[in-house]
């Protein structure tokens, strides 16, 4: 079976954030599968700082191939910047994910 990776026009590839079950109901963009995990692992339960946040693994599949990227990833609450612009809250959301490998789906 030949892939083919499903590059959009602008060059970002989808990934689906696979549950346990097999279920991937988000979807993710980005230029690399880390851009992609990195945006996931933004939806996490923050915790008060990065040593206190929970890891949680995160399963990418790239779109159109059989691909699962596997990533570990935490996200934190953290002060906004003194220079952050008028919208931005003072209190944002940081995130971090760390690459465990690569699984290819049987299916």
């Amino acid at each position: 079976m030949e892939e083919k990776t499903m590059v959009r026009d602008d060059g970002k590839r989808n990934f689906a954030l696979r549950q346990t079950d097999g279920d991937e109901s988000s979807v993710f963009s980005g230029n690399t599968p880390r851009q992609a995990a990195l945006k996931a692992a933004r939806r996490l339960d923050p915790g008060g700082s990065e040593d206190a946040a929970d890891r949680v693994e995160l399963r990418l599949r790239e779109k159109g191939t059989d691909k699962v990227h596997i990533y570990e990833g935490w996200a934190w609450h953290e002060e906004a910047p003194d220079d952050k612009p008028d919208w931005m809250p003072g209190e944002i959301t940081e995130a971090n994910v760390s690459k465990q490998g690569i699984e290819h789906l049987d299916e």
